[in-house]
């Protein structure tokens, strides 16, 4: 039987699987590194050339393409979601649509997961979780992003209304919920149990933290070779302009249409552009899958490659940022800011409707 698998659906989630291969010792009996795989959903994301890097670095046994599918790629199963005007109606729907999505996705699944002591998703709330638990296979479920339940409790939001019936049914494999729910979901990593509102008892505490703070410096390098393509670009991006007495890095997100979204970046770069009443240099890194055109409509700034998640700049020696500035991007893991700027619902309520953000405000 084969170790452990790691279950990614964006260049974040393959961080922490890195880390927490890290984590492990290198040569003794047991959970030793160098024993996992890696599978890379498309579902979300391109990963470009990351699959060729991550084996190159001998981190992972074998890294596997996952063309995992869409719900709307299976036109059978739009039935499902007509309002019966009926609970009970509605209920035998979602059950049939559990069951029938999980069906679907087997032949898209290019591993027999059964085959694996170990299984870890992020974001079993995807395709993939309905497979695990209609195919009946255990598995790890990890926080999607730091401390992401906190601002938006998918699991529900997604449910509102006979909470406690829904979480009763998915307990028990008759209908699916993801972050720690479902029947075959052993239990969810959370970063901090303490800031969420509601609990749940396959919530385990792991820290973000303590997974980098034993981190060597050929590690640290490991890192830096999985996830960035051209290390000498970036780091002659990262030091251009060394003139400018004041540097802020904007972390974009696939906020909104496009043309608010060119609007918003504006706007944060407008009011958090100067340091100490100087201009700062500026320096944008587009969300993976982020879309907008930054370096056409940004060109007067430093457009930093987007294909690798924002804490790998910790692995870059003396980089210093006057101020990191974001919308929804938590950004409590990185260490090369003196300033760290968290927008959040408040903002965004000047650019659309409260409740496309203020999901928890929604639960009930």
């Amino acid at each position: 039987m084969k170790k452990r698998i790691y279950i990614c659906h964006t260049y974040y989630h393959v961080y922490i699987a890195c880390l927490k291969e890290l984590n492990l010792p290198e040569d003794v009996g047991g959970a030793v590194r160098g024993q996992a795989s890696l599978m890379l959903s498309s579902l979300s994301n391109d990963f470009g050339t990351l699959k060729e890097r991550a084996e190159k670095s001998g981190l992972f046994e074998e890294v596997i393409p996952y063309e995992e599918k869409r719900e709307d790629f299976f036109p059978e199963l739009s039935k499902y979601h007509k309002d019966r005007g009926n609970i009970l109606l509605n209920m035998l729907a979602r059950i049939k649509f559990t069951r029938l999505m999980g069906k679907l996705q087997a032949p898209f699944v290019p591993v027999d997961l059964h085959e694996y002591q170990d299984i870890y998703v992020f974001c079993d709330s995807d395709p993939i979780g309905y497979y695990l638990n209609v195919h009946k296979i255990y598995y790890h479920a990890l926080e999607d992003g730091l401390d992401c339940i906190c601002y938006y409790d998918t699991a529900r939001y997604d449910n509102r209304g006979h909470f406690g019936l829904k979480a009763w049914m998915a307990a028990r494999n008759i209908i699916f919920i993801q972050n720690g729910y479902a029947k075959y979901c052993l239990d969810m990593e959370v970063n901090d149990i303490s800031v969420l509102k509601y609990p749940c008892p396959k919530y385990i505490e792991v820290p973000r933290k303590s997974l980098v703070e034993g981190l060597r410096e050929k590690e640290k390098e490991m890192l830096v070779s999985i996830f960035v393509a051209g290390k000498e670009r970036l780091e002659k991006d990262l030091s251009s302009g060394l003139g400018h007495e004041h540097k802020v890095l904007v972390l974009s997100e696939p906020l909104c249409d496009l043309e608010t979204r060119e609007r918003i970046f504006k706007d944060i770069i407008a009011e958090y552009g100067y340091v100490e009443g100087q201009k700062a240099q500026i320096l944008i890194k587009p969300h993976p899958r982020d879309v907008l055109d930054y370096e056409k409509l940004f060109s007067e700034y430093i457009v930093l490659d987007g294909k690798f998640p924002m804490e790998i700049l910790n692995y870059f020696p003396n980089l210093v940022f006057d101020r990191v500035v974001t919308v929804f991007t938590v950004p409590d893991a990185i260490l090369f800011a003196k300033e760290k700027i968290y927008l959040g619902e408040d903002f965004m309520d000047k650019y659309e409707a409260p409740k496309m953000h203020r999901q928890n405000e929604l639960i009930e």
